[in-house]
């Protein structure tokens, strides 16, 4: 474990780590935040980084509400 996240600071990732598990390029990354749908960033210099509470904040109100409501109905 990070020392950081032991330290109680919440995990940051990189555009690319966060591409890698999105299971995206960066580029589409940089895509989504330039239209506005992208997850929340800040800037270290010149790089973005994105906290993981922020990433699983960003995924579930992109979650699509019909499956949801489908698979508690099924």
């Amino acid at each position: 474990m990070r020392d950081y996240v032991a330290a109680g600071l919440d995990e940051v990732l990189t555009t690319s780590e966060l591409a890698e598990y999105l299971g995206v390029k960066p580029q589409v990354i940089y895509d989504l935040r330039r239209t506005g749908e992208g997850p929340r960033g800040f800037h270290v210099g010149k790089e973005l980084r994105y906290c993981v509470p922020e990433i699983r904040a960003w995924l579930e109100s992109r979650a699509d509400p019909s499956r949801g409501s489908a698979a508690r109905a099924g």
